[in-house]
């Protein structure tokens, strides 16, 4: 009898460790996938192999010729990805774009599909759905966000909805008008949060997938003078984190599920209490295991590091972290949660770090790459 017990235990971990490594999760090799600002048509979007068994990146192959791709979304079960192209004007009218292309599976190369005005100027920010069906862009020139329907092929259709932001914050030259930064799914993809800088605020608006429309429901009020820039959610889905790109701060918030809205827990400084000179907050990310927080801060140079309060959803400062390079912008956590990857714009590389389980620190594991003012990281596993 025990022997049959242990015959199905083992069948059952088989199969669970099968279905993990199906929804890509402890996968040990991955794409990564590097949008940046180019300079030249001999520039566009990087693509690396990632090793997650020792935080190895090896260079594969760069996708030319693409404008700005300064940020991108992947949605791997699909096999798509969709970039922003960060620019003021597209076929003659002031707007951005957006283009998507297929990813093929065998060397994680790109192939265009399509490529449609984003709905405003310098678009920063992408969103896809888990079912590829709709595409949510922030236009940070045109202070708006937009809704594109995705065809099952992949290719984008003209907007189906915009939202015009108004308004302005206390920032001379950063606040005469909205700028927003991201707009964000909720766990459950029923809402889309938008971060817009210009006026402080987290605008939520209700997505109705038939029509492919959006409602707005709520705002969140942030500090005047905040600039708000991305916002992330934890696994139990109850809290969220925004970072705060012109005061250096972190607002955890409670998320209601039900109305989309957020409610304030507590804001917390990026920054040591000696340092004086400028910053401005960039990326914020919660580790795979939920326990712990990062951010990004240019000027200080740094990985800040949290301890999240798990009932609570209050932030614990562990530390900082250099981030070996200078202005931070984007960094992510990849999926097995034992790494993290800063793209540094301004001294153009991307570090490679070792992440400690139980305390949440950092460690340079010795590998870097030279990337011409990398912005987006984004992975997808290798089948």
């Amino acid at each position: 009898m025990a022997k049959k017990v242990l015959i199905v235990i083992v069948l059952i971990m088989t199969m669970v460790q099968m279905n993990l490594q199906a929804e890509g999760t402890i996968a040990e090799k991955y794409y990564l996938y590097v949008g940046a600002y180019t300079q030249n048509d001999d520039e566009g979007i990087y693509i690396y192999q990632f090793d997650a068994t020792d935080g190895d990146l090896k260079y594969i192959s760069t996708v030319k010729g693409v404008k700005n791709p300064s940020y991108l979304a992947i949605n791997f079960r699909k096999n798509l990805l969709i970039a922003v192209n960060e620019i003021s004007e597209f076929q003659g009218e002031k707007s951005g774009s957006i283009t998507s292309y297929r990813i093929n599976a065998a060397d994680g190369s790109l192939v265009e599909l399509s490529q449609v005005a984003s709905g405003g100027g310098s678009p920063c920010f992408i969103s896809v759905n888990n079912s590829a069906t709709q595409a949510f862009v922030a236009n940070y020139g045109g202070g708006n966000i937009s809704i594109f329907p995705l065809l099952p092929d992949g290719r984008l259709q003209p907007f189906s909805d915009l939202k015009q932001h108004v308004g302005s914050g206390p920032v001379i030259n950063r606040q005469q008008n909205p700028h927003a930064h991201s707009v964000v799914l909720s766990p459950k993809e029923d809402f889309a949060l938008a971060v817009d800088l210009g006026i402080d605020k987290v605008i939520t608006y209700s997505i109705n997938g038939k029509k492919g429309d959006l409602n707005k429901v709520s705002e969140f009020n942030m500090t005047p003078g905040a600039g708000p820039r991305h916002i992330t959610f934890h696994k139990d889905k109850r809290f969220a984190f925004i970072i705060n790109e012109l005061n250096s701060t972190i607002t955890s918030c409670l998320f209601d599920a039900k109305i989309g809205s957020l409610s304030l827990i507590q804001t917390v400084n990026t920054l040591p209490s000696d340092f004086t000179e400028k910053n401005y907050c960039a990326d914020i990310h919660v580790s795979p295991n939920g326990k712990f927080l990062y951010g990004s801060n240019r000027g200080h140079d740094s990985i800040v590091i949290f301890e999240i309060d798990q009932k609570s959803g209050a932030l614990a400062y562990v530390g900082h972290n250099s981030a070996k390079g200078n202005f931070p912008r984007n960094f992510m956590i990849d999926p097995t949660g034992k790494f993290l990857l800063v793209a540094n714009q301004n001294s153009n590389n991307i570090v490679v770090f070792k992440i400690d389980q139980e305390t949440g620190k950092l460690r340079a594991n010795g590998v870097e790459v030279e990337v011409s003012k990398p912005v987006c990281l984004k992975m997808m596993p290798i089948k």
